[in-house]
């Protein structure tokens, strides 16, 4: 067991929702363990999407080098046994670990829906002709586009207070923030409105926690069992499974949501055109167990819907 004087590290980035994250982390081992608060070190490794230049430069994620922006900083330090484990929000995970680190604790999700936010408007089909909206993410912007043809869209990046402060500048008319990171920060007022999964799916395994760890460590992933939230973990399978099959990079907008239903897993999935021009959606109910595997059966049914041409875009 950790303690006072061999306490366990825990990586996070420094972003006040990463921070959250990290404490709320904490919290549970404490819970779990009654164990002190300082028998567990939060250590903040700044990563390199945490840059404010890039921040500031509002360029697409992908151009920027895609989710591993957020992560490799922080495992490269638990590879090197500088933290024992690292603190992600899931949405911005790749699908694979680098060799050596394993991601099975996930803790309960959060509301997984977007959040609408605009100073003036109360909802996203509120917004008039031609409006200007803010955001980073492919999968919002191709959506919206699909949905919404005569917006205009602009590159949005920076956390809810950087956000909040373009939207005051006049920037953009109005964007998206996750209800999840809201929630946790305490901030729900932000949110105008909830965008229901029905008019804009959700990213994968949005409003998810996870955290990760070393496969070797017996020890740490003993002490992580008692958090792991297993609802989360199978609904993650089958959303996670979708995302590896069909690309799993950040230059493809796919959306995916996974539900229990009893003993049945519901997925419903998406796949778009980055202009919005083209949308294919499936969905597929089956066993709990199977859930990875249905998973990657839906990603392959929208691959073969998709048209010739349909990813031509990538190159």
């Amino acid at each position: 067991m950790p303690s006072e004087t061999d306490p366990l590290k825990i990586g996070t980035r420094g972003s006040p929702l990463a921070l959250a994250q990290a404490h709320e982390t904490r919290r549970r081992l404490m819970a779990a363990h009654g164990l002190p608060e300082g028998a567990f070190e939060i250590v903040v490794i700044k990563t390199t999407g945490d840059n404010a230049a890039l921040i500031a430069a509002d360029k697409p994620l992908k151009e920027l080098g895609g989710k591993g922006l957020f992560t490799k900083e922080i495992e490269e330090a638990m590879l090197a046994g500088r933290i024992d484990i690292a603190v992600h929000s899931m949405k911005d995970m790749p699908v694979a670990q680098p060799e050596g680190l394993v991601l099975d604790c996930y803790l309960p999700r959060e509301d997984v829906r977007d959040a609408f936010v605009s100073p003036k408007v109360a909802r996203l089909m509120d917004l008039p002709e031609g409006a200007v909206v803010g955001s980073s993410s492919l999968r919002r912007r191709a959506q919206l586009a699909n949905r919404r043809p005569d917006l205009r869209m602009v590159e949005f990046r920076g956390n809810v207070q950087t956000r909040m402060k373009k939207l005051s500048e006049g920037v953009a008319e109005a964007t998206f923030l996750a209800m999840a990171g809201l929630n946790r920060l305490g901030m729900a007022e932000v949110a105008r409105s909830a965008i229901a999964p029905e008019e804009m799916l959700p990213a994968v395994a949005q409003g998810a926690i996870g955290i990760e760890r070393r496969g070797a460590d017996g020890a740490t992933a003993a002490l992580l069992a008692p958090i792991h939230d297993r609802p989360t973990g199978e609904r993650l399978a089958a959303e996670r499974a979708f995302l590896a099959t069909l690309d799993g990079s950040c230059e493809t907008p796919i959306a995916g949501l996974a539900i229990l239903e009893g003993g049945a897993i519901w997925l419903r999935g998406e796949i778009l055109r980055p202009d919005g021009s083209e949308a294919i959606a499936g969905e597929r109910r089956g066993a709990i167990s199977d859930a990875a595997e249905l998973g990657a059966d839906l990603a392959r049914e929208l691959l073969g819907l998709a048209p010739k041409g349909f990813f031509d875009w990538r190159g």
